[in-house]
């Protein structure tokens, strides 16, 4: 079919493109992540790493993305917990709020420190061998 320029070629690149973009766009699902990490007096008291199916769609533009393998699982708890250590730098990287406490009491010292990302949404695009996560900004 010929547009009224006569230009069908254009006509046809232009229909591809936005359809294998939707293509890509399919296989991706979103899930809203929160961390929690509490040191007390230089001991790990507690950490705590949630992840949900997102209800409805998250708005934002995807951020750097973290490149996991899978070995063909398609459960993003279970591959972030076969590469924790390297999910919690990317994590660690996108910003985390800080809170310190120190108190004394009876010349007995005590410090709190609590690092938290806040609940945020991840875009991730599962592959037969990898999963590319994204957050969401």
């Amino acid at each position: 079919m010929r547009s009224r320029d006569g230009n069908s070629y254009l006509t046809r690149a232009i229909c591809s493109i936005i359809f294998l973009s939707s293509l890509v766009t399919l296989n991706a699902k979103e899930f809203l992540i929160s961390y929690r990490y509490v040191v007390k007096n230089a001991t790990l008291y507690n950490e705590t790493l949630l992840i949900s199916n997102a209800m409805k769609k998250c708005s934002g533009k995807p951020q750097k993305a973290l490149i996991l393998t899978t070995s063909g699982d398609k459960d993003l708890k279970l591959i972030i917990s076969k590469n924790s250590e390297v999910f919690l730098n990317y994590i660690h990287k996108l910003g985390l709020d800080v809170e310190h406490n120190e108190a004394t009491i009876n010349s007995q010292n005590s410090s709190t420190t609590i690092l938290t990302l806040k609940t945020t949404c991840f875009k991730v695009d599962f592959n037969d061998n990898f999963a590319r996560i994204s957050s969401l900004k």
